[in-house]
């Protein structure tokens, strides 16, 4: 596997850009590994960079509302065309479903509202790295860009254990750029499991 070039983001909680730049205007994205494109051509950095914090904003909101029902604070919100289509948070010990992950959950709203299972051309905004699970799907759905919060040095499947969107065998690829409101993210994060310690102990 040829190595895609990192850009890391600086701070405690930290993050991860990495990614492949997009070809074309079609809805299969090929990889780039001569650099990172995560920015939809068209688009200013400036323009991206703010419809990004707006996002994950919306997408901490979610997250919050997973801390309030008990569940691991991270939420998802699925933008195409610049309306969100589908919104999800963490329901894995509530709805008894291990599948459960605001990604998934924000995709399958997607999907329904799209009625198609594809969605090109969209941007998953989610509070913290995806798990393998969550990257297949992001895959699986031919979503365009994915913009994280926090990463997951145990289960975060872009960069921190797995760089999966770089394997050479995927059909679809996409761009990943991490680091946006990571401290925020992380910091809803570290709350949720300091108090959830506090109860235990």
């Amino acid at each position: 596997m040829r190595p895609s070039r990192i850009r890391r983001v600086d701070g405690a909680a930290g993050g991860v850009a990495a990614g492949d730049r997009r070809a074309g205007l079609r809805s299969r994205v090929r990889c780039d590994h001569r650099g990172l494109r995560p920015v939809p051509a068209g688009v200013s950095e400036a323009t991206q960079a703010a419809a990004d914090v707006a996002w994950m904003r919306e997408a901490l909101g979610l997250a919050a509302a997973a801390e309030a029902a008990g569940e691991v604070p991270v939420g998802a919100v699925l933008v195409q065309q610049g309306r969100a289509i589908g919104r999800g948070y963490n329901r894995p010990i509530g709805l008894h479903d291990p599948t459960a992950h605001a990604e998934v959950r924000a995709l399958r709203e997607a999907g329904q509202q799209a009625g198609n299972y594809r969605l090109p051309g969209s941007t998953l905004y989610v509070t913290l790295e995806p798990c393998l699970m969550c990257v297949g799907a992001i895959i699986h759905a031919r979503v365009a860009r994915l913009v994280y919060g926090a990463t997951d040095p145990k289960t975060g499947a872009v960069h921190s254990c797995y760089r999966l969107l770089e394997a050479n065998a995927l059909n679809h690829r996409l761009p990943a750029q991490g680091g946006v409101l990571a401290e925020e993210s992380a910091a809803l994060l570290q709350r949720f499991f300091r108090a959830r310690r506090r109860s235990a102990g």
